[in-house]
């Protein structure tokens, strides 16, 4: 006789279908994922669509309301919005910042709601980096060494003089203007007799520069923007997540800007206007992307490099003498600016064709800033460069429009602040935007010399690898 091993449901009396899986919990299984992708965007002073999701009352109350219907996923935004295609400007969490979420996740989240959406009372969320896997990019050192091979060898076929160049963007043709600045010796930093001068602008120490073109003006939009948003899936780190070596160029291959989380002209104009409120990191990519296209060698320029080209021969507080008064002629400062920047190019030029060198945007320099770089720089004073060894400060120069005439002199200095990335709900912060630093830009130099690949590879990436 066979021995019938009936199943446990049948011996437990429930019929087949009804022996449900294991509750979803909500601290192990829910919590991480909102923590890890939702919290950072939606906490704070100034929550995402006035939505806060630290403690049951705010997620299920704040906002407009009914974001978590419990017993019914399909009616509540706090899980349709996670299944929208990829694309969809309302998905969340957003491509910039790491979305969409994958099935299993979707998945757990539907789940919980389904079952009633429970939130043990007292659970607070906080904010946690994210965790992903690291993935192989192709803006490596390889890439590196091909775009100085194209540099080198369009250089042996200009082999021409030093002198001013008109170039365009090769993908997109807009054009931008180059000034040749001529290498030189010069007294760098404020004398104590200088009015309004501080302490880090000295001692004065005189220097010398090699032969190097200066961009006219600041980068303008016209010549940024299309670097910064393009119709490419990426990565956090800017690289193409569809990137092939059969089909992409080494222009394709630099990293480039994830998409905005704000309009980042803040409505202040963007047809031949500054470019504004990019990282250092973000400027640096900019000059690779653009020497990747042309054939030229671009950077930041150095300390040295930007109060020689802004002094042009001069001595004096400003390249146009000591009286501010005339800064009404030459830069757009606090004064005069409206509350705003202005357009590159409508002020007086300094002697050596150089706009917007005072005031206008504050301009990204290459250095690490130090209160005591000329302290640093005595034994070292050709081609002073203080190589950069953590994020903050880096250095910048020139002032910017809602400066006071002091902050705009040619030998003020300042240092960035972790506090330019404040309203930034990316966590981490993001590597390509200072959303709290609406009067920061820069303008681009190329040396006459070109320099090693290990050279341009750190210029590109001094800012990459130490957040």
């Amino acid at each position: 006789m066979k021995l019938l091993i009936l199943p446990l449901v049948y011996l437990l009396g429930l019929a087949p279908g009804f022996l449900s899986a294991a509750e979803v919990d909500f601290i192990k299984d829910v919590a991480p994922i909102l923590e890890t992708n939702c919290v950072s965007c939606h906490s704070g002073d100034e929550p995402a669509g006035d939505y806060l999701l630290t403690t049951k009352e705010d997620a299920f109350e704040s906002g407009s309301g009914g974001a978590i219907l419990p017993e019914s996923p399909e009616d509540s935004m706090f899980y349709t919005m996670t299944v929208l295609p990829r694309t969809d400007e309302q998905l969340m969490p957003p491509l910039r910042s790491g979305g969409p979420l994958s099935k299993s996740e979707t998945a757990t989240l539907k789940t919980w709601i389904a079952e009633g959406a429970k939130w043990p009372q007292d659970m607070e969320l906080k904010a946690r980096a994210k965790e992903g896997p690291r993935f192989a990019t192709p803006d490596d050192f390889e890439l590196v060494k091909n775009i100085h091979a194209k540099i080198v060898a369009q250089a042996q076929k200009e082999q021409g003089n030093h002198k001013n160049y008109n170039n365009a963007i090769p993908v997109t043709e807009v054009e931008y203007e180059m000034i040749a600045i001529p290498g030189g010796k010069f007294v760098m930093g404020s004398p104590q007799t200088e009015e309004l001068r501080r302490p880090e602008e000295g001692p004065q120490t005189q220097v010398s520069v090699d032969p190097f073109w200066m961009g006219k003006c600041e980068v303008t939009w016209d010549e940024y923007e299309p670097f910064m948003i393009t119709q490419v899936d990426r990565r956090k780190d800017g690289s193409r997540t569809d990137f092939d070596t059969q089909a992409h160029t080494i222009v394709d291959a630099v990293s480039q800007p994830t998409p905005p989380y704000t309009e980042m002209s803040f409505g202040m104009g963007q047809h031949g206007y500054p470019a504004i409120s990019m990282t250092q990191h973000a400027a640096n990519k900019y000059c690779q992307w653009l020497s990747s296209q042309t054939g030229h060698f671009y950077r930041l320029p150095t300390e040295a490099e930007w109060e020689y080209a802004c002094r042009a021969g001069t001595t004096t507080a400003y390249s146009f003498g000591d009286n501010p008064e005339k800064l009404f002629d030459y830069a757009w400062f606090y004064d005069n600016a409206n509350e705003k920047y202005q357009k590159v190019g409508l002020k007086k030029p300094n002697p050596w064709g150089l706009h917007d060198m005072h005031g206008n945007v504050m301009e990204w320099c290459a250095d690490q800033y130090l209160p005591d770089y000329f302290k640093k720089i005595q034994n070292s004073s050709k081609n002073p460069y203080i190589k950069p060894q953590s994020l903050y400060p880096r250095s910048v120069r020139g002032g910017g429009w809602d400066d006071d005439p002091d902050r705009i002199r040619s030998a003020a200095r300042r240092g960035s602040d972790a506090a330019w990335k404040q309203q930034d709900p990316q966590l981490p912060k993001s590597i390509w935007y200072h959303t709290d630093a609406q009067q920061l830009g820069f303008r681009i130099v190329r040396p006459a010399k070109i320099p090693s690949p290990e050279e341009m590879y750190f210029y590109w990436n001094s800012a990459k690898d130490v957040y």
